[in-house]
């Protein structure tokens, strides 16, 4: 029987392959004059990302995972935009045109520009700092926002995200995973295009794709939006997020922190993840750790209505 450390650790290859296999100072802000092309409601466009804003009350950031679009919040969006004013993130690439996310470092300008963004649509407005929501990448955004901008952070709910990837990989520090990220993102750079006929082919449950979400339409989903991100931006976002460790800036945040994992029986011994996620958010000791079953890391695709119900007991907290 494979280890539990043996299992994560293809786990986590599995999603960085997924990902090979795929194709500054913030400025000021402004808002779109006219609907973005496949929105009818306008987007409000930064240097490395666009927001899209619906609904009222209470402000609640939803930021996207590695190479995905905003679109993976749908049901969230259609859930709770009667109750809140929701900020459906972007990152410029993923989905769209990289743009300045072509070149250059990328996850540590975004975070500082999301922070910009919240401080001038949200709190200069008179506003409570608001609710951050993050997948995957999108939640290590959303903790180095919570640790490194402490009041612009109301509240922060992670998903199925971890402070430091490293262990995973046998890496204990930045400096000793460096060498691993820096030939998985130049196999990214480098890894021919990918042309396929039919985009909303299932790709099986066998699939790369397959591995990080159990539905049909998950995995097809998520094999889809993999494809068509933009392969620089996916290389320097996954260097970017392989090499930076929050572990030691827990201890900064003061907003709540809910961190809602996944855990499937069918690719990993029970309790595998409990573990790994009490060790790694143990420098948050108020952190409330939630597991979600049977599901892989796209929770909010492979179990929807538990997926909702965990969310929404973690905003109403």
């Amino acid at each position: 029987m494979l280890s539990s450390k043996t299992v994560l650790k293809s786990t986590f290859k599995v999603a960085i392959v997924a990902a090979i296999s795929c194709a500054s100072t913030p400025a000021a802000l402004a808002r779109d004059a006219a609907p973005h092309a496949a929105q009818a409601i306008p987007l409000i466009e930064a240097n490395r990302f666009t927001v899209l804003v619906e609904g009222a009350g209470a402000d609640v950031i939803l930021i996207p995972g590695l190479g995905t679009p905003r679109d993976v919040w749908d049901a969230t969006r259609t859930a709770f935009k009667g109750s809140f004013r929701l900020h459906v993130v972007q990152i410029r690439g993923f989905g769209d045109a990289a743009g300045i996310n072509a070149e250059g470092t990328l996850l540590a300008p975004f975070v500082a520009e999301l922070a910009q963004y919240i401080d001038a649509e949200i709190m200069t407005k008179g506003k409570p700092a608001p609710t951050i929501i993050g997948h995957s990448l999108g939640g290590l955004s959303a903790l180095m926002i919570g640790s490194r901008h402490p009041k612009l952070t109301g509240k922060a709910i992670i998903v199925d995200a971890l402070p430091f990837i490293g262990p995973i990989f046998g890496a204990a520090t930045v400096d000793s995973i460096r060498p691993q990220a820096e030939a998985m993102a130049a196999s990214i750079r480098s890894a021919p295009a990918v042309t396929e006929t039919n985009a909303d082919a299932d790709p099986g449950p066998n699939s790369q794709a397959g591995f990080l979400s159990k539905s049909v339409s998950g995995r097809t989903a998520v094999a889809r939006w993999t494809r068509l991100a933009d392969k620089k931006v996916t290389a320097q976002a996954l260097y970017d997020e392989l090499v930076t460790d929050v572990r030691p800036e827990l201890g900064k945040i003061t907003a709540p922190l809910i961190v809602l994992y996944a855990e499937d029986a069918s690719v990993m011994p029970m309790g595998t993840a409990d573990a790994l996620y009490a060790a790694e958010y143990k420098g948050a000791p108020a952190a409330r750790l939630v597991r979600i079953d049977d599901s892989r890391h796209f929770i909010m695709l492979d179990q929807p209505d538990r997926f909702q119900v965990a969310l929404g007991a973690a905003l109403a907290e």
